[in-house]
């Protein structure tokens, strides 16, 4: 039977890219005659420096509590300070590379998908970019997550942004531009940028608070809110985890 040369070609074509996405080919020796490379060793790991920059000359490592987890799947990189029994799970970004420092407080949660970033926070000149930080207890930073707070499943904190103890953030939840209050609530899909919200307040599933007259009517979260009690139990299950995945590895 004559073997169809088209197919043939799509065949292999398609294993030198899944090789690719499996860390298998490399740009290197042999990679112009598009032979597949077998890497040996990779200079990148999932917990890492930033890169040098114009507007950053010097690289600087994580700060991690020895009580935190890191799935091996996640990325933390740069001026990132990471507090006790913190769970950052499977494929979140913790990248601190443009805009520095993201802070991230005791038994906080960073779960699946979760990206934390920030807008550049030193200019070329090697002055700060004011308008990118937040002010935190007398330090400055791009992103700072409190104590006991939750970023679920494919939600975002980009900087400049703060996010106050026991609030919970739901999932792919959006906060830019914004300081988030202790104790509230974003339902899934809500977002709030360019805003200050209050302490106890929620926005519900869905909303955008753009405007600061929305935010200061957003409703309080009271004893018989729905979520009220969401966020303890989600901060329970997560540091039970890192507890648990430090001492599985």
């Amino acid at each position: 039977m004559r073997f169809n040369k088209q197919i043939f070609t799509i065949l292999i074509l398609s294993l030198s890219l899944a090789l690719v996405g499996s860390g298998c080919i490399s740009e290197g020796e042999g990679a112009e005659e598009n032979v597949p490379q077998k890497v040996i060793e990779s200079k990148f790991s999932n917990i890492r420096e930033n890169p040098v920059t114009p507007w950053n000359p010097e690289p600087d490592a994580p700060v991690i509590d020895p009580t935190a987890c890191i799935d091996p799947q996640a990325s933390v990189i740069g001026n990132v300070e990471i507090g006790a029994s913190v769970m950052v799970s499977p494929m979140a970004s913790v990248r601190s590379d443009e805009g520095m420092p993201i802070f991230v407080g005791n038994r906080s949660n960073v779960q699946d998908g979760v990206v934390l970033h920030a807008l550049e926070t030193i200019d070329e000149e090697g002055e700060p970019v004011e308008k990118n930080l937040v002010e935190i207890g007398g330090k400055k930073y791009a992103v700072y997550i409190g104590e006991n707070v939750s970023l679920a499943h494919q939600s975002q904190v980009h900087g400049p942004s703060s996010v106050g103890s026991d609030t919970f953030i739901g999932m792919q939840a959006f906060v830019f531009k914004s300081e988030v209050g202790n104790d509230c609530v974003l339902e899934p899909r809500s977002a709030a940028i360019g805003v200050t919200i209050p302490d106890g307040r929620y926005i519900p599933a869905g909303v955008v608070v753009t405007s600061q007259a929305e935010a200061d009517k957003l409703p309080e979260v009271t004893d018989d809110y729905a979520y009220r009690h969401t966020n303890e139990a989600v901060v329970y299950v997560n540091v039970h985890l890192a507890e648990g995945y430090n001492e599985a590895s």
